[in-house]
């Protein structure tokens, strides 16, 4: 069944709504998203693909998300957000788009449809057996997705899928599939909207919650991130103050010592230690403050 294609009822003479009337029902149709998502599935099946996502980082492996058009780009950026949040190199979460760095300001054409790219962009980003790969498609059904996964399968990769159909074409091709069924969207087969928001907020749980499993937060503190500004300095020092219950001051103190390292300047805080020695501690625990805490 395409849901993704259906008409929604409840937009049918949307054109002839007020300003404020279309608004309403974008929301009102935005609010269902969520819901889905939280099925307890749904929920199970992402804690499992989480727990295989850590392991392959704690084996040096990767996260690789693959997508075409808006899932494409949603992959895409989800991935560089991980880089200035928690502080990993660029390498760790990466986005793949069909059609290539080109297709997130504008569409490719044909793209989507290649059954041979996909290998081939994967190829491009040294993918391993190491390495878990979701891939992203709302219909369930792209071709360029679907050939990625089954080119993953075969180098051993840990496959997964997201998509917005139920018994969709990538399921059968992914290990831990993922089919958030939203329903019609708004204006019938714009998928950017309630999929979109769907598979945005799948990838916030998947990549925040493997950062959290991995040491990349103390507490709820975004301790990794990297202080490339001065409002993320700011909030570099606020994270240890609040980490540590040390004064703004003493906080900024322990920030220059560390070498603008928040997670160190944290464990020197706690543990009264030195830069060394917090360093060595924390590669000890694999980045893990709470490790350290008695």
């Amino acid at each position: 069944m395409n849901v993704t294609e259906m008409r929604n009822p409840n937009s049918e003479n949307i054109d002839k709504y007020s300003t404020r009337k279309i608004l309403k029902t974008i929301n009102n149709a935005d609010q269902e998203v969520p819901n889905v998502i939280s099925n307890d599935k749904i929920i199970d099946q992402l804690a499992l693909i989480v727990d295989k996502i850590v392991k392959s980082f704690q084996n040096d492996g990767h996260l690789f998300y693959i997508g075409a058009g808006t899932s494409g780009r949603l992959g895409v950026l989800d991935a560089s957000e991980c880089v200035p949040t928690f502080g990993v190199k660029s390498t760790m979460v990466q986005g793949i788009i069909a059609g290539g760095s080109k297709a997130i300001t504008q569409p490719v054409e044909g793209a989507e449809d290649s059954l041979t790219q996909a290998p081939l962009d994967l190829q491009t980003h040294n993918v391993t057996k190491k390495d878990v790969v979701i891939g992203i498609a709302a219909s369930g059904r792209t071709p360029y997705v679907i050939s990625a996964l089954q080119y993953a399968k075969k180098l051993g990769c840990v496959t997964a899928s997201i998509s917005c159909n139920p018994q969709s074409e990538v399921s059968k091709y992914s290990d831990y599939p993922i089919e958030a069924v939203v329903g019609p969207e708004i204006l019938t087969g714009s998928t950017r909207m309630k999929s979109g928001t769907a598979q945005k907020l799948i990838l916030n749980m998947i990549s925040t919650t493997a950062m959290i499993r991995f040491g990349k937060t103390y507490s709820n503190l975004m301790v990794d991130l990297q202080p490339t500004n001065h409002k993320l300095i700011d909030r570099a020092i606020r994270i240890i103050s609040e980490a540590t219950n040390v004064s703004e001051d003493a906080a900024k103190t322990y920030y220059e010592k560390s070498d603008q390292q928040p997670k160190v300047a944290i464990l020197m805080a706690l543990c009264n230690i030195d830069k060394n020695t917090a360093e060595q501690q924390l590669s000890e625990t694999k980045g893990r403050i709470a490790d350290n805490i008695q």
